[in-house]
């Protein structure tokens, strides 16, 4: 770019959803109400976990993880996009563009991890049932929660770097309702080739090491069920890993699509963190029982 005028982008404007205006005050008022479930619900899953002392096992550690990057998420990109439902310049600066790219790239990598971790704890659960206690350690609960955090760190960092550091000139429209990696660097005036290997190559990475992991697990998952005798045994065992993978078809079911329409992001961004905390509830009788025993210890000490 040496020797080439250009004008420094100071800031990026958002095409944002496409609607009909008649639509904006309905659209607006569902996207709030998916915002405050994804917030009431997830922050309602980790006080139940952190009260109720029999949901105090490594899957419940993990889960309470994942609703607080849900929590973290929807934070990210939901008050902006509500704001701009109403704004007439769906605007933000270059130093709020980097910090959304990042904060969202960060507990999206975190996301795809934690489902990793959760699903080596359902192998250990079904597989060796008898050792399980012993097997998923405190140490190595931290180790699998940690890791997530250290990679989706490095992850985000590297490639946010990489790309913020080069001149955004020309054009500060964003196709997008956020400051998403793919539109941004289509603004970038600079040979790009090596951004588009790292996110290919870090992001990448995390999707497949997510991604084997789950498939090892639930492999290994579906051969000890099979050997299982009894039909209520297989399902019972199956009960446990039900909630899991609806998660996971969700969330890696959207990513398959999720540079082909915003509408798609939107499913992974709004949505999607309303859904998990729904998912575990509705689908697993000790959070139901939980939830029962902690209402009722409340009346107990309310009647009192």
């Amino acid at each position: 770019m040496a020797g080439e005028n250009y004008t420094r982008i100071t800031e990026f404007i958002f095409i944002g959803l496409k609607y009909h205006p008649q639509m904006q005050v309905f659209l607006f008022l569902l996207f709030l109400l998916f915002y405050l479930v994804t917030m009431t619900a997830n922050s309602g899953m980790i006080i139940l976990i952190q009260l109720d002392s029999r949901l105090h096992t490594p899957m419940y550690f993990f889960l309470s993880h994942l609703s607080f990057m849900d929590i973290c998420f929807s934070s990210v990109v939901g008050p902006k996009m509500l704001r701009d439902f109403f704004a007439e310049r769906k605007a933000i600066s270059f130093l709020g563009c980097a910090l959304q790219q990042w904060f969202s790239g960060f507990f999206a990598a975190i996301e795809c991890l934690l489902l990793a971790s959760m699903a080596y704890d359902r192998y250990v659960a079904i597989f060796n049932p008898l050792l399980y206690s012993v097997a998923m350690s405190q140490r190595l609960c931290i180790l699998l929660v940690v890791g997530p955090y250290t990679v989706g760190f490095l992850n985000t960092t590297t490639h946010t770097t990489a790309a913020f550091r080069l001149p955004f000139c020309g054009s500060n429209i964003i196709n997008h309702f956020f400051c998403d990696m793919s539109p941004l660097l289509s603004l970038i005036c600079a040979d790009i080739w090596i951004n588009k290997l790292l996110v290919f190559i870090v992001a990448g990475a995390v999707l497949v090491i997510s991604s084997l992991t789950i498939i090892i697990s639930y492999f290994y998952i579906f051969i000890a069920i099979l050997r299982i005798r009894s039909a209520d045994g297989r399902c019972k065992a199956f009960s446990t890993c039900s909630s899991h993978l609806t998660a996971i078809s969700f969330l890696y079911g959207t990513l398959l699509f999720i540079y082909v329409r915003p509408a798609v992001s939107v499913f992974y961004t709004v949505v999607i963190p309303m859904l998990n905390p729904l998912i575990y509830s509705l689908r697993n009788k000790e959070v139901k029982a939980a939830m029962c025993r902690t209402i009722a210890r409340r009346k107990f000490c309310l009647g009192s």
